[in-house]
């Protein structure tokens, strides 16, 4: 299980030659004259930089963890959890731990004993590479282990996207459902969206709401009422296939690999019944497409008919605002002339109270009048009129 030193360009074997490896022999053509300087790299010059004054032998590189964590990357994900096979079933936890202890800090143990098997988390997705790559098929106590990506149990497919769904709105109208470690909007070659995406929760209970709430209503990520369409995720291992060693080797092996690959000759019965088979793949192949175009006019129906619908909708939420505001300026004008009725309905209280106090006033002027005047004297009517006008 002894691997070479890790170091951040990934490729120890170029920096090991600078730094431990002896320089080449010369040849005798070149023998007589003096050698070019050796051609190192920056890693092994730092490398050579830092074991310097050391005599007890070339020093060991060391790894940066952080030179493997992209910018914003999430860590401890599904996606850097790693399976573990053919383990001895009597192995130590800390043994197996001991095993990706230079790849960075762990943050997931399982060990299936009864089986031979374990699974283990790191940090990052790099470093899952970079243990994968180095651990798979070293010998443990005499067994070569298996070393491959654990099957992510909370991902999720999400297809009907438009074209102006990204990555970061993905992300957000699916972050209502529980902690998403990843959301990815599918492209082709050349950048374009595919209508597809992948989203992929910390854990399966906030796949499973998703999965639930957007089969029974319709999700939309932006204003055109075309809803996501969410699956469960299917998982292909197109890294690492079906090696020959892991395949088992039972009788209808040994048959079907009794002739090596050749191709069927003309006339024979290989020939024939091969050309049934491409001539049934062909018919799966134009029906294939025969049922992608009906799928394509449909969608293009519905979409002229989506925006003649938008239109009407429009207009409709016109014509529904335009009776509205009529509606308003009715009430408007309802309340202006009640407010009309009640200052004209307050004048004429004033007018009333006016007159009363007047009356009231004239009243009270006889009765003074008849005061001073006891022999009977009584001003005429003139003089009443007068003297209320003055006052």
């Amino acid at each position: 299980m002894q691997q070479a030193n890790m170091q951040s360009s990934n490729s120890p074997q170029p920096a090991k030659q600078g730094t431990d490896s002896p320089a080449p022999e010369q040849t005798p053509a070149n023998k007589d004259s003096p050698a070019p300087p050796p051609q190192q790299s920056p890693a092994a010059e730092q490398a050579e930089a830092a074991g310097e004054g050391s005599e007890e032998g070339p020093a060991e590189m060391t790894l940066d963890i952080t030179s493997f964590r992209k910018p914003g990357e999430k860590t401890f994900t599904q996606r850097s959890r790693l399976f573990v096979g053919n383990l001895p079933l009597d192995i130590p936890e800390e043994e197996f731990k001991n095993m990706f202890a230079k790849y960075g800090n762990i943050n997931e143990v399982f060990i299936n004993r009864d089986r031979g098997f374990g699974f283990i988390r790191l940090e990052t997705r790099t470093l899952a590479e970079i243990a994968k790559a180095e651990l798979d098929g070293t010998i443990l106590n005499n067994r070569p282990i298996r070393v491959r990506f654990a099957t992510h149990g909370a991902a999720l497919t999400v297809r009907n996207l438009l074209p102006v769904v990204t990555n970061e709105l993905l992300e957000q109208a699916f972050s209502q459902f529980g902690p998403v470690e990843r959301a990815i909007v599918v492209t082709d070659d050349r950048g374009r969206p595919t209508g597809r995406g992948i989203v992929e929760f910390a854990n399966k209970v906030s796949a499973r709401k998703a999965l639930e709430r957007c089969t029974e209503g319709a999700l939309l990520l932006t204003t055109t009422p075309c809803p996501a369409i969410v699956e469960p995720s299917e998982h292909f291992d197109d890294e690492d296939g079906l090696s020959e060693k892991l395949l088992q080797k039972i009788p209808k092996y040994h048959k079907e690999r009794e002739q090596p690959p050749h191709f069927a000759q003309p006339g024979t019965f290989e020939f024939e019944y091969s050309s049934r088979w491409k001539a049934l793949h062909e018919m799966e192949k134009q029906q294939r497409e025969q049922v992608d175009k009906n799928i394509r006019e449909a969608k293009e129906k519905l979409e002229a008919e989506l925006e003649s619908a938008k239109h009407e909708h429009q207009l409709m939420l016109m014509r529904q605002d335009l009776m509205r505001r009529q509606e308003e300026l009715r009430r408007l004008e309802e309340l202006r002339n009640q407010e009309l009725q009640r200052r004209k309905q307050i004048e004429m209280r004033h007018e009333e109270e006016r007159r009363r106090r007047e009356e009231e006033m004239m009243r009270h002027r006889e009765q003074e009048d008849l005061r001073r005047h006891p022999d009977g004297f009584k001003p005429n009517y003139l003089d009443n009129v007068l003297l209320v006008y003055c006052l």
